[in-house]
């Protein structure tokens, strides 16, 4: 064995040490770069040498040898940015990248991500980031459903991941199909539309499309209007006219209940369902009715008319007005047709054209049953008609109203104030233009539309390994997985394990400098002390040639 082998066990030694030096002198030289994670040099003996000794087989060390060189994969500080698709994960996981056009993925803990020329979303390789695109759902208060392809964290994702690619600037418009009004009409308002032989369809009656203003101040208490959209995206005045019912005979069955007569219209001019003609006196009016308050003002049902069917009467016969139909949700509706689609004029009883834009109008009572009372009104006619008969009048104590009634939180009211819009809102809008994105901390990048719309458009994929300390080591803050690491386990940022993501922010390197310098020291000082040995055996060598002179 000899001397000589002491010199090459040092040998070993200032090998590692300097591999070591190396692995320092890269984190180091790493501590600013985004996402970057250290790695650490274990050390191990090498294969030891046995010996003859008096008390039998000995082992003698041969030296030291690189163990393995493992990374730190712990959580880097995040670095607030200006910049919205700037991404830091909290947590497990990495973004999955693809280089264009090849079927190979990288992953990365660096999110600095740009749109690119083609609205691919990339690194500073270009690599595309990985995501799944979002199912656009109607996230209306209207909406009746939705198809679910994947429900993980409030989103609907579909497919596998894909590039994420910017390619929906605009928002295609959307017809309104639910207007929500609650108001509040003056319990003392003036009955302006009386009339002794049909009080409930007075203000019905007073309404004539051929005029310049089918009605006038002159004809009801209260009217209030909002904007509506078709499926083009044109804007239309939708107003509801509002008139109390004031008649001796009807007050003495109500025994402290009052009603108001309504009407849903729009301008006469935007009508075109195709039932009109030129002078036909009701066109513009979409739905009449009436109110039904309880002796406190608090709104106890509902009537609702439009015309279902206006192949057999006359849109302005009173016969052709009959109950509406109601939602999914229990809201009476009426239809509009402001572009005048074929088939697209009525509502149908028990179905609904594809041309049909329906309307469901909330007063804030809504219909739980399966339709309007039995013993209620079959037309606008009998309405009319309600003090030409004794039964008629009758009726009133059930009153052609809801199935079965539930109130909401928020409802119109007929109190002792001044009649007021308390709330109003509708479903629609016009197209709009992407103005910007955001992501959120399931990583679902959302896009912000000039019409107010808010679109989910697509969710970041991240990837989690068994084994992230097998990863191969790429350069440009890339790792590809190995045999070793086993495939990745994708899915959303806060789900199975998977960390938060973070936008406005980029992870920063999780070298820590002062561990890095003690552990120069320590390597620096195991250098030199191997360094040391091999002097020293220098020196014995010398002793031992000096032995012959």
């Amino acid at each position: 064995m000899g001397l000589s082998a002491s010199m090459y066990s040092a040998t070993s030694g200032l090998k590692v040490h300097g591999e070591d030096m190396t692995v320092i002198g890269n984190n180091i030289s790493n501590v600013s770069t985004i996402g970057y994670k250290a790695s650490r040099m274990y050390f191990e003996d090498a294969l030891s040498q046995q010996v003859t000794t008096a008390s039998g087989v000995g082992q003698v060390g041969r030296g030291v040898s690189v163990g393995t060189v493992m990374g730190d994969f712990s959580q880097g500080s995040l670095e607030t940015t200006t910049e919205a698709t700037d991404l830091a994960i909290g947590g497990s996981g990495f973004f999955v990248v693809s280089p264009a056009g090849q079927d190979i993925n990288y992953y990365t803990r660096a999110g600095n991500f740009r749109f690119d020329e083609d609205g691919f979303l990339v690194d500073p390789h270009g690599y595309r980031l990985q995501g799944w695109p979002i199912v656009q759902s109607n996230s209306s208060v209207a909406a009746e459903g939705a198809t679910t392809v994947a429900d993980t964290t409030g989103v609907q994702i579909q497919g596998v991941p894909t590039d994420i690619k910017l390619e929906n600037f605009q928002s295609p418009p959307q017809a309104t199909s639910r207007v929500d009004m609650i108001v509040n009409v003056d319990s003392a308002s003036e009955d302006k539309s009386a009339s002794d032989t049909s009080p409930f369809t007075a203000l019905f009656e007073e309404y004539n499309a051929n005029n310049e203003f089918p009605l006038t101040e002159d004809n009801y208490a209260y009217q209030t209007t909002i904007k509506v959209y078709d499926e083009n995206g044109s804007s239309h005045n939708l107003t509801v006219y509002m008139d109390p019912v004031s008649n001796s005979d009807v007050e003495a069955v109500a025994g402290g209940e009052r009603y108001w007569e309504y009407i849903v219209a729009v301008p006469p001019s935007e009508d075109n369902r195709e039932f009109w003609t030129s002078n036909d006196k009701m066109r513009g009016v979409l739905m009449a009715g009436t109110l039904k308050f309880n002796a406190a003002g608090e709104l106890e049902d509902i009537s609702a008319f439009t015309i279902n069917d206006a192949t057999t009467l006359a849109p302005n016969d009173r016969n052709t007005w009959v109950p509406a139909e109601f939602s999914q949700n229990g809201y009476p509706i009426c239809t509009a047709n402001f572009l005048g689609a074929v088939n697209g004029s009525v509502t149908p009883l028990g179905a609904t054209s594809e041309n049909t834009k329906s309307i469901a109008f909330n007063f804030g009572l809504r219909n739980r049953g399966e339709g309007w009372s039995p013993e209620g009104f079959d037309s606008l006619q009998e309405l009319h008609n309600i003090l030409t008969a004794p039964s008629l009048i009758a009726e009133l104590s059930d009153f052609n109203g809801f199935d079965s009634k539930e109130p909401s939180a928020l409802s119109t009211t007929n109190y002792a104030t001044g009649s007021t819009t308390i709330f109003q809102s509708q479903d629609g809008y016009t197209a709009g233009f992407l103005q910007n994105i955001s992501v959120d901390r399931d990583g679902v990048i959302t896009g912000r539309y000039s019409n107010g719309q808010v679109l989910e458009l697509f969710a970041v994929t991240l990837a989690t390994f068994n084994n992230n300390y097998a990863l191969y080591r790429e350069g440009g803050n890339l790792f590809s997985e190995t045999r070793s690491s086993g495939p990745p386990i994708t899915g959303l940022a806060n789900t199975g394990g998977k960390g938060s993501i973070a936008s406005n922010s980029l992870e920063q390197s999780n070298v820590d400098l002062a561990t890095e310098f003690v552990k120069m020291i320590t390597t620096e000082k195991g250098f030199q002390a191997n360094s040391k040995t091999i002097t020293t055996v220098d020196q014995m060598l010398t002793t031992l040639i000096q032995l012959k002179r």
